[in-house]
């Protein structure tokens, strides 16, 4: 393992020891993806496995925030969030706009690696920047660097938070 992803399974670690964070998505219980061993010291009972169903799991997870979690929710690629983006958009980000309620979602996606095989433009777009122009109160983390302070970044924020992860790091 590299040191980066050893950053963000302390980072795992550290989010689990918050009794409010749950772990949803897709490969949190079982393996599948390259992120999966970053979850190896998340308790079973704390992870919700997914299936391909994008746009609910964030639906899911705004519902969870609104009663008093933390979902860290993992999208493996930016590419596969972009399906979410209704309820990213639309309703997660829009729901603190209308007073009353600021539901709590920490959002976990990568940028897919390149090498050492490339697996196409469908897994490895980069879409931070327009992301970071779209949303107005969530907010869209480069976790390029120092992962595990970006994560404690994202635990402490009132805000829900986007992590981008950098699988060519791993």
């Amino acid at each position: 393992m590299s040191a980066y992803q050893d950053e963000i399974t302390k980072a795992m670690a550290m989010l689990a020891s918050d009794p409010r964070t749950l772990f949803v998505g897709q490969a949190v219980r079982y393996d599948g993806q390259r992120a999966h061993t970053t979850f190896k010291d998340v308790p079973m009972e704390r992870r919700i496995e997914m299936p391909v169903c994008e746009d609910f799991q964030m639906g899911f997870c705004t519902g969870l925030a609104l009663e008093g979690y933390i979902p860290v929710s993992f999208f493996p690629r930016w590419d596969f969030l972009i399906i979410a983006a209704n309820q990213l958009i639309n309703h997660l980000d829009k729901i603190p706009l209308l007073g009353g309620f600021k539901p709590k979602v920490i959002i976990r996606t990568a940028v897919g690696a390149k090498s050492p095989l490339d697996p196409g433009p469908q897994h490895t777009q980069d879409y931070t920047f327009p992301f970071k122009h779209m949303l107005h109160t969530v907010e869209v983390i480069d976790a390029r660097r120092d992962p595990f302070a970006w994560y404690q970044y994202a635990l402490n924020s009132a805000n829900s938070v986007i992590v981008v992860e950098h699988m060519d790091r791993y």
